[in-house]
């Protein structure tokens, strides 16, 4: 996009600086009698993996290493097998581990003991409740488990950063979604990963299951055809579409830019943003900022600057050229970064420099949030620039949207909602905001796990939808 990589940050330099997690963790038997294990965490740390934990047993030990990628992997394996006292080492990967036989169950909310419980909730009572739901269609919110039910629906065209994959490799990523709606916001949300290449194929793939469900979560679907079939989705279907590679982004981002220019003590309205990325996630953080009074949005893309010289735009690009960039500057990365308050990088590893960010205005605000190699590592930034935030756990101001999603689709279940308005949107991302009472340059968004995170956007999200005669009225 117009951006050189940082040439002072070489490959190796990348890994180092980034930090071992159990994403890429190992679980090691270690063989062998009088293993010195002072020497053994010293040489893992030695290299920059972490001992989370370890335990003697017969014959050896057992230990969970962090690692920060398969190639540190690797060197753990083989410093161990050096150490004093090792006979043999045996391996897994914790994260494969893990996955085996898939990270989701469907259980049964009423337990059949016996013949009468089959009675009624299968033949011939259930037949009773469907002549009920034939007759009175809104009942089917009352006697099934749609009013709890999200579909992750994807095409596996843009799985995280590795691409167009497919359905199959989504399944993981898919699978584990579900699993946060559930941890997080007691949301039943199923895994819906189709071989549906084109954008009518998804549409009429997520209109076709619409009855089961009552919302769709959009993911992992490239731009700009995720676009497309959000906006024909929800004009076909009564229940909310939510893209959350657009919008759980873009509510975290905004909840947390609210909070950094408290601490920078600047008004929404007078500060200048830079996009670096206008992708799905960029595009919706730009409308959301929009949304609340931001002073102007310049959007990068592979090309550069989005201006008025620009022609043959898609329509979510040319967006940015319409409402945004007010001066019509051109140039590349380096030029729209140059005196800008804000910088929201949602692009690639390592591509920002050090110098382009020094341009940027005093008191700045980065949010680099490519994953796990942001685009400029925290480490790197000049002293004119007060908040930070990234998209991984190990540093302060993770931009993550489990902070969004299971309270936005909590909220919106709890009134059955027909559509998640850019007002729900907003709603989301300042009680998100709000949860912080004394943002600092280390706090300007809560914890993923705090207590309380899901309760509170829910029904921010529920007040709003019935503020805006989105709530459904049910018959009992």
């Amino acid at each position: 996009m117009n951006v050189q990589s940082d040439t002072s940050l070489d490959d190796e330099s990348i890994i180092r600086r980034t930090r071992p997690t159990t994403g890429y963790a190992l679980s090691l038997v270690i063989a062998g009698a009088g293993i010195d294990e002072a020497q053994l965490a010293a040489a893992i740390a030695d290299i920059g993996a972490e001992v989370r934990s370890s335990e003697t047993v017969e014959g050896g030990l057992e230990a969970l290493v962090a690692c920060s990628g398969t190639a540190q992997q690797a060197e753990v394996l083989s410093v161990v097998e050096q150490v004093d006292g090792v006979d043999s080492v045996s391996s897994s990967d914790t994260t494969f581990d893990l996955h085996v036989d898939g990270k989701i169950v469907v259980s049964p909310r009423t337990p059949l003991v016996g013949p009468d419980e089959l009675a009624m909730a299968y033949t011939p009572g259930v037949g009773r409740v469907s002549t009920h739901i034939a007759e009175e269609p809104s009942a089917v919110w009352r006697f099934t488990g749609r009013s709890n039910a999200v579909a992750v629906l994807s095409n596996g065209t843009a799985v995280l950063g590795l691409g167009d994959i497919g359905p199959e490799a989504a399944m993981p990523v898919m699978e584990g979604k579900a699993v946060l709606f559930k941890q997080f916001a007691g949301v039943d949300a199923y895994p819906v990963c189709v071989d549906a290449p084109t954008v009518d194929d998804v549409v009429a793939v997520g209109a076709a299951i619409a009855p089961t469900f009552g919302g769709i979560n959009l993911e992992d679907i490239k731009a700009p055809e995720c676009f497309e079939i959000e906006e024909r989705l929800q004009e076909m279907l009564d229940i909310p579409i939510f893209h959350d590679d657009q919008h759980g982004t873009a509510i975290v981002v905004v909840a947390a830019l609210l909070n950094a220019a408290k601490v920078i003590g600047r008004p929404i309205s007078e500060l200048s943003v830079t996009i670096v990325g206008t992708g799905a996630a960029g595009v919706a953080c730009a409308h959301l900022l929009a949304e609340i009074g931001i002073g102007d949005i310049i959007g990068v893309d592979s090309r550069g600057i989005l201006d008025s010289s620009r022609e043959g735009l898609h329509p979510s690009k040319q967006w940015f050229v319409d409402h945004g960039n007010k001066n019509d500057r051109s140039g590349g990365a380096r030029e729209a970064i140059d005196g800008a308050d804000v910088l929201i990088g949602l692009s690639g590893p390592g591509i920002i420099e050090r110098e382009w960010v020094s341009s940027m205005a005093d008191d700045a605000v980065v949010f680099a949030l490519a994953n796990p190699v942001p685009e400029i590592m925290p480490e790197l930034m000049p002293d004119n620039v007060a908040v930070v935030a990234t998209g991984r756990s190990d540093y302060p101001n993770q931009i993550n949207n489990v902070l969004a999603f299971p309270g936005v689709f909590r909220g919106l279940l709890d009134v059955r909602a027909t559509n998640a308005s850019m007002g729900v949107k907003r709603a989301a991302a300042e009680a998100l905001a709000a949860m912080v009472t004394e943002p600092t340059a280390e706090r300007v968004i809560p914890g993923a796990f705090e207590d309380g995170v899901a309760d509170i956007v829910a029904r921010s999200v529920s007040e709003q939808a019935r503020r805006e005669g989105l709530a459904r009225e049910i018959v009992e």
